[in-house]
């Protein structure tokens, strides 16, 4: 009996595959998007607030912009401290903005960016930000470069300052299909003389990883009081997510996330960029080497951010799609009067993905037919009700949250999302989530879907009473269909920390837009 329903669920999983298609019969879009970093000089508040504060904060944007018309676009994107004295200040928020030809390659370019997040509580009180400027840019080939006047306001405390900020353009491109056509099966077909094909599909990289910090030296914690800035004497338990994209054969570049959820108060997290290499490459083996330069920083001795992460490993490959990865590192502030540093191991669950294409991008080789991989990507409104503190009055927080979806099948998937605090005074407030959700099909013309999911993750800051992090999220809810790939949802459900006191009710309200990822098969 064991057997006959394990054969149906197999069934059942892989039966949006079993019907192939022609590659002629999907409706496919480029998409040319941009990540944009940017810089920007921060001075600090007059009122020291009882801290010594250095007078200027080194803030860096990391944002994805995607145009809407060809003068206005919108996206999403991360701020955070490099120097000054708030090493561990990240925010996350929603951008939208003009850009408008002025005179052959010079542009006008305005947005404004809301979210939430913070550092120093005092400082930043809820932690909503918004954070218009507007300025000069000049294009050139896809790329550009730009000069801006803008106004950082936490909106909810004290940290404001008018300034000027500079920034760099990266273009990229997406291909794409839509959401109607997710979990089929192309055929590539020799004959395919569609211009959208010639260009070759993208090797990339998706990986969960479970590190070890060890720190050593002046490594201190700022959540102690007796004594005061007390030496860190115990391991630190990160859990994060890092994505890489193949610039050649063996060399990548990437981006990597990270929170901590035991060893400390919770509050730690870093974010990194950099670039890697492979340097011994088997079909089911690989070594590696890699190096960061990012932001760190909650709940450690207050640095200015700015750290570097060096780190080698091996994979092992189990098959063309998934595979293991085991690494050690050296985790260290720079520039910081007390330093933190930290030997780190780990492994990662790694996914390895072709996809945008019908062509190997280093062989030129055609696979023989492309999956069509459904990912939903939404922002939501979050509200918890009455959440647990440490030291201050329970109170009511609103969140702001990034969620993507990525589909198993037609009716399970698996949700990551991380979410910022942007009033409820616990500015400095974030959390990530991992789980696995089920929806319905469509009914009432096509208009409602039902979907629950269950997630767990880490959180931490603002004087939550998270424990050392670890949260448990159950939620229901209610897609309300515009078209194919346009919705609009709302779902309830309950946050519990089981180290902590938080035992919330949740609330959340937003939208999603789907696509479909073609996802090349060799």
């Amino acid at each position: 009996m064991k057997n006959y329903v394990l054969v149906l669920v197999l069934f059942l999983s892989f039966k949006s595959y079993s019907q192939k298609y022609d590659l002629s019969d999907m409706v496919t879009k480029e998409m040319h998007n941009n990540i944009r970093l940017n810089y920007t000089l921060v001075h600090q508040p007059d009122e020291k607030v009882g801290y010594n504060l250095q007078p200027t904060m080194g803030f860096v944007g990391l944002n994805y912009n995607i145009p809407l018309t060809n003068w206005l676009y919108t996206g999403a994107g991360f701020h955070t401290a490099i120097t000054g004295d708030q090493g561990g200040l990240f925010t996350l928020g929603v951008n939208l903005g003009v850009n408008l030809p002025i005179y052959k390659n010079l542009y006008f370019d305005a947005n404004a960016h809301f979210g939430g997040g913070g550092g120093y509580r005092s400082l930043v009180n809820g932690g909503g930000i918004i954070y218009p400027n507007a300025g000069l840019q000049y294009k050139k080939n896809g790329y550009s470069f730009g000069v801006q006047y803008g106004y950082v306001n936490f909106f909810t405390g004290i940290q404001k300052n008018d300034n000027i900020s500079f920034f760099v353009e990266i273009p990229t491109t997406l291909r794409i299909a839509s959401y109607k056509q997710a979990q089929k099966e192309f055929v590539v077909a020799n004959s395919t003389t569609d211009n959208f094909w010639k260009k070759p599909a993208v090797k990339s990289v998706q990986q969960v990883t479970f590190d070890y910090f060890f720190p050593f030296g002046n490594s201190r914690t700022d959540a102690s009081t007796n004594p005061s800035y007390q030496q860190i004497d115990k391991v630190l338990s990160i859990i994060g997510f890092e994505y890489q994209k193949y610039l050649n054969e063996n060399t990548f570049i990437y981006a990597h996330v990270d929170a901590m959820y035991a060893g400390l108060t919770a509050g730690f997290m870093d974010l990194f960029f950099g670039v890697g290499k492979n340097f011994i490459e088997t079909k089911h083996v690989n070594f590696f080497a890699k190096m960061g330069i990012g932001a760190a920083g909650g709940r450690i001795y207050p640095e200015g951010g700015l750290t570097m992460y060096p780190s080698v490993g091996a994979d092992i490959r189990f098959s063309d799609k998934f595979g293991l990865s085991l690494h050690g590192g050296y985790h260290r502030s720079v520039g910081g009067i007390a330093s933190f540093q930290a030997y780190t191991a780990g492994f990662s669950l790694k996914y390895y993905g072709v996809s945008g294409g019908i062509k190997d991008p280093f062989t030129e080789k055609k696979g023989k037919s492309l999956k069509t991989q459904g990912v939903q990507i939404g922002v939501q409104n979050q509200t918890y009700f009455n959440v647990a503190k440490f030291g201050i009055p329970p109170s009511n927080l609103q969140l702001i949250a990034l969620k993507i979806n990525y589909d198993l099948n037609k009716r399970f998937y698996i949700a990551g999302e991380a979410s910022f605090a942007y009033k409820g005074k616990s500015g400095g407030y974030a959390h990530g989530i991992f789980g696995l959700g089920i929806k319905s099909n469509k009914f009432l013309n096509d208009k409602i879907s039902l979907f629950a999911e269950v997630a767990a993750g880490v959180a931490g800051g603002g004087r939550v009473d998270s424990g050392e992090g670890i949260l448990i999220r159950p939620t229901a809810g209610i897609n309300f269909h515009v078209n194919n790939d346009l919705n609009f949802n709302i779902s309830g459900g309950q946050m519990t920390s089981p180290y902590g006191n938080v035992n919330s009710t949740n609330l959340n309200v937003g939208f999603t837009y789907s696509l479909s990822l073609l996802n090349l098969k060799k």
